[in-house]
């Protein structure tokens, strides 16, 4: 069993709802999971090496920005070795802005340039996640699975 931390931010609730869809599946996985939202709970990226795998959840604000409640979680990512820690990076967005989900991208390559492991897709979804796109934050759960396995077996 591993320990996983999902955090995110959900300014109208459609990142939560992809957050809860992935934590449903990794609990049926037998993982421990803690979830926490920028918004309510204190985050300090000094523990991020105690966890396994983070799930990081965003949406993007106006035209492909960062919400504000993850500019220092973002910013303070600098204060610690994430060298080789798996992460995932997910968040809704808005089509209609010119950059879709550009918050997204903006915390997947700030993870990566830092030496994370990352699950090799950015999950975005346009505005609330229909029955479809819960089903691929499920697929997205699954590889984050599969991706701590072959980790653990590599060891």
């Amino acid at each position: 069993m591993s320990k996983i931390l999902t955090v995110y931010a959900s300014s109208t609730g459609n990142t939560e709802l992809m957050a809860e869809a992935m934590v449903a599946y990794l609990e049926s996985k037998q993982h421990e999971v803690e979830v926490k939202t920028f918004d309510f709970d204190a985050i300090d990226v000094e523990n991020l090496p105690d966890y396994d795998a983070i799930l990081v959840g965003t949406h993007s604000w106006d035209d492909g920005e960062l919400p504000y409640e993850v500019e220092d979680f973002y910013e303070e990512l600098d204060d610690v070795d994430l060298n080789g820690k798996l992460f995932g990076v997910f968040g809704s967005a808005d089509s209609f802005y010119e950059t879709f989900g550009g918050a997204i991208d903006l915390m997947y390559d700030r993870l990566k340039n830092l030496g994370a492991v990352l699950v090799p897709e950015r999950l975005k979804v346009d505005l609330e996640p229909d029955k479809e796109d819960i089903a691929r934050c499920e697929d997205f759960a699954q590889l984050l699975d599969t991706m701590l396995a072959e980790q653990v077996s590599n060891m």
